[in-house]
């Protein structure tokens, strides 16, 4: 399908530039580091629950849903995997108890997940029904990943699903779930989704049709941000609340976009009244965002150059008649993170933390990483049990030895420990050989063996730095 067969929205006309362009050359970045693009892509798209129940009536958008109905068949005839992550269970759980809010205790807002989830199902199935598309219910919780092999399993389902022509619409499993029914939840789910199928696309349906430097609604002279490669750049104000009926809210959607970008994914936030967007904006990256930039010129862009490139591209998208919105470029090919460090990073909840000196730092982040050892840790915070997942942080030591507390803490990444908090305490600041005398027993030489390590790709941190300005500071 090229552009010309697609129907193009002209960008409000009334909406300020935030960027005046000096030139008319255009700057192309890229989602992979491919020569040529592809033909065929893997698209998440989630759905809040304001996108497809009205907040008043609570009654579902039945003109909206089936125009994303029809948008995704045609995504799919047209080549494309397809997989939708859909809010809206405790929402529409509302309807069918003509409750007017979403009630606040945590047992009720479940019941109404249980109402909810099977009515709204149905109700996607039936309408994809009349385009002879098949769908799956897929329910997540975090314990269903909490183990690799389980996240492993996860991830072949969809693959198999997606193969099989099958559109999977996931949502998170709101009635067992305990402390994941909160602000934003599905935001990052869709990105984890997005994540295990490899996916080439993430889309956000909002409310807004694009990302702003302030709420547009109470700033006219709020900015679009068109095109993010760093998010370094970003200098944005999401102070605002989600829907009455859902979760969500712009701050959440740019953890996604971290996140989905980690992983390779090209995160858009595009308004949901108008679906068929998705058509446009998939062309459009497939012929703009193939072009190659460096590695270095990625990690090394200016604010100057973000704000040339947002220029551009909002001249670029007056010019063929796209519709505004925000696309954040997926890292390329080999900045991606793998499966088992997406699951670390994104798929376990933190147990406590690890505090490591700088030596230690280097030895696990260096090219040809070492496991971490005790030696090099300095203290724990929490209490965890072992094989559990915990941040890691650089402090420095005090003239004892112990955690100088005047020193802020860097975060660097997570790891999984063969070893609990208490014995960890024991064993801190002694040489592997001397486990087996402090403990009675040695499991491992390493508190963190190098394959349960993961740090963010795109973390641009001189932590050595910092610890010497955190000093400087302290003299």
């Amino acid at each position: 399908m090229t552009l010309s067969s697609v129907t193009r929205l002209q960008p409000p006309t009334n909406v300020p530039t935030a960027f005046q362009s000096r030139e008319n050359s255009i700057v192309y970045i890229t989602m992979a580091n491919t020569p040529e693009p592809k033909t065929s892509y893997t698209i998440v798209v989630k759905l809040g629950s304001s996108s497809i129940v009205d907040e008043v009536t609570k009654e579902p958008k039945i003109s909206i849903m089936s125009r994303i109905v029809e948008t995704l068949v045609k995504l799919r005839r047209d080549g494309h995997k397809v997989v939708i992550v859909s809010s809206g269970a405790i929402a529409t759980g509302l309807k069918h108890l003509s409750l007017d809010k979403r009630p606040k205790k945590l047992a009720q807002v479940q019941a109404l997940a249980a109402i909810g989830q099977g009515r709204l199902i149905t109700l996607w199935d039936s309408m994809f029904r009349h385009f002879n598309q098949v769908t799956a219910q897929i329910l997540f919780t975090r314990n269903d990943i909490t183990d690799y092999t389980q996240f492993k399993n996860a991830e072949n389902t969809l693959e198999e699903l997606i193969n099989m022509g099958v559109i999977p619409i996931v949502n998170e499993n709101d009635t067992l779930s305990v402390q994941e029914i909160k602000f934003g939840d599905n935001d990052t789910l869709s990105a984890i989704t997005a994540g295990m199928c490899h996916a080439d696309f993430l889309f956000l349906l909002t409310d807004v049709d694009c990302l702003y430097t302030d709420n547009p609604r109470t700033n006219p002279e709020a900015k679009p941000v068109l095109v993010v490669r760093n998010m370094k750049n970003l200098n944005v104000n999401t102070k605002s609340t989600g829907s009455a009926i859902g979760t969500g809210g712009m701050t959440t959607k740019l953890i996604a976009a971290d996140l989905g970008t980690s992983a390779g994914v090209t995160t858009v936030i595009c308004k949901s009244t108008v679906p068929e967007n998705i058509l446009a904006i998939v062309n459009h990256s497939k012929e703009s965002d193939v072009k190659l930039v460096s590695d270095e010129e990625w990690e090394n862009e200016s604010f100057e150059d973000f704000e040339k490139l947002n220029s551009e591209e909002f001249n670029t998208l007056q010019r063929l008649n796209l519709p505004l919105h925000t696309r954040f470029i997926g890292q390329s090919v080999h900045n991606t993170i793998k499966d088992k460090e997406f699951w670390l990073l994104h798929g376990l909840k933190p147990a406590g933390e690890l505090i490591i000196d700088l030596g230690c730092y280097k030895a696990i982040t260096r090219k040809e990483k070492a496991g971490l050892l005790p030696v090099g840790v300095i203290t724990t915070e929490g209490t965890f049990h072992e094989s559990e997942c915990v941040e890691l942080k650089v402090g420095v030591r005090d003239s004892n030895g112990d955690l100088d507390r005047s020193t802020p803490l860097i975060y660097i990444g997570r790891g999984r420990c063969n070893y609990t908090s208490s014995e960890i305490e024991k064993i801190k600041g002694y040489q592997s050989n001397q486990i087996e005398s402090i403990l009675g027993f040695a499991d491992s030489e390493y508190v963190i063996h190098r394959e349960n390590l993961a740090f963010p790709p795109h973390q641009d941190i001189d932590v050595e730095g910092l610890l010497k300005e955190y000093a400087s500071l302290r003299v």
